[in-house]
């Protein structure tokens, strides 16, 4: 019975183990950009700060209204590109994502169905440049688009991250992202 104790224990160690991913910070030859990268894992995701002036700019080419436009730049906005590096399908509902700022509680993003519902309330008819709350991905498969988190500018957190393949679920922690200043200059 004593051996089997250990063994019990690191079995029970090993399910409650998160998939932690390595998180890469890149920083531009220019250094006007940086990214945040974990990959390593079934789910790689990139994360890339988006000056609260380029939402505004990139929305206001969509013609939203004023008020819509700072509401959406209010928000910590980030660009992702999410790979499935697996040769088996992955999905994610970020639903089970979270952010926590330093010394904060978990939070869950800002989805893409809530901006919409947002932004048809105010006649707007635009869906193209946020993350899906929920995909699939096949074996290679990639996609992009903005998470937006409620963050005031230059925040620092972690983000974690989950998905599911072969009926388990995973997650990851993208470590030490920090929120976009006001301007990218």
């Amino acid at each position: 019975m004593c051996l089997l104790r250990p063994s019990l224990l690191a079995f029970l160690i090993a399910l409650a183990v998160p998939a932690f991913a390595g998180t890469e910070k890149r920083v531009s030859p220019s250094g006007t950009s940086t990214a945040w990268i974990a990959t390593g894992q079934h789910l790689s995701i990139e994360l890339i700060p988006v000056a609260p002036d380029a939402v505004r700019a990139m929305y206001a080419r969509k013609d939203f209204p004023k008020s819509l436009l700072e509401d959406i730049a209010g928000y910590c906005v980030l660009g992702s590109i999410i790979r499935n590096e697996t040769d088996a399908e992955i999905s994610y509902d970020m639903n089970g994502w979270r952010f926590t700022a330093q010394g904060g509680q978990p939070q869950l993003p800002r989805t893409k169905d809530e901006w919409l519902g947002l932004w048809r309330q105010q006649g707007v008819d635009f869906s193209y440049s946020l993350l899906p709350a929920a995909q699939t991905f096949e074996p290679g498969d990639w996609s992009q688009g903005m998470i937006t988190l409620k963050l005031p500018r230059g925040a620092r957190f972690d983000f974690t991250y989950t998905w599911m393949q072969h009926g388990k679920k995973f997650s990851a922690t993208v470590e030490g992202v920090q929120c976009a200043k006001e301007s990218a200059h």
